[in-house]
């Protein structure tokens, strides 16, 4: 069973939870290690040296890593100004944020020296780190269609090809409550389909950036314990 109020941040010995947290890795272990789409099982392990969680098999052999996928940005410089205005609502944030079901694996090894999708949605201006934004782009791909992570997903193609599809994908990592009934992303704020690149204008923004990410954190986190229930 897993603890969907534990704080990632508490064994991580100061350090970054993605990195150094046993109880969050041990999670996605625990949650990720399942039947694929396709009826062949997803095996992760812990015991490889130099590597968060692997797996090797028929389907091919996979370095992964975790990545946070909400974002307080109480620390980020450009939004320093609204910040200040609602300081209490940032840390509530990053607290739900520091919870399982704010976290997901993608690979982790560099690919001809490139960014990581973790490392590209971080720096990408076009994402900052929004969540909602990376499953759009992640949309796209499986269709094949542009976005401003299509060349870094395409990277790691063996990797999304494994889940068959986007539907696949989303089932997979518990991610539905981010989308509409149709597949299509319930985004945080307004999409302009990647017209301008994300910001918020005033804290009004910031609240409903973080109403839309406390849902879906709160409904995938019911998500992760029924899984494990019914397993």
């Amino acid at each position: 069973m897993i603890d969907i109020n534990f704080k990632t941040y508490s064994d991580a010995g100061g350090g970054d939870p993605d990195a150094t947290s046993k109880t969050l890795r041990a999670y996605h272990k625990f949650l990720w290690s399942k039947p694929l789409p396709n009826g062949l099982n997803f095996q992760l392990r812990d015991d490889v040296p130099k590597t968060y969680l692997h797996s090797h098999s028929e389907l091919g052999e996979f370095a992964l890593g975790s990545d946070a996928i909400t974002h307080s940005y109480r620390n980020q410089k450009k939004k320093e100004k609204i910040i200040k205005q609602i300081p209490n609502q940032a840390n509530e944030l990053f607290e739900l944020g520091s919870t399982i079901g704010a976290y997901i694996i993608f690979p982790n090894k560099q690919i001809g020296r490139k960014p990581t999708i973790n490392q590209e949605r971080g720096i990408n201006a076009f994402i900052d780190d929004r969540f909602d934004l990376t499953l759009e782009c992640i949309r796209r791909f499986y269709l094949g269609e542009k976005s401003p992570l299509f060349d870094t997903l395409k990277r790691y193609a063996t990797f999304f090809n494994l889940f068959l599809d986007f539907k696949g994908y989303v089932d997979f990592f518990l991610l539905n409550d981010l989308l509409n009934n149709n597949l299509t992303i319930k985004f945080y704020l307004q999409f302009d389909d990647f017209k301008s690149k994300p910001s918020f204008k005033n804290t009004r923004d910031y609240m409903l950036y973080k109403e839309g990410v406390t849902e879906f954190v709160h409904a995938r986190s019911q998500r992760m314990l029924d899984f494990c229930n019914k397993g």
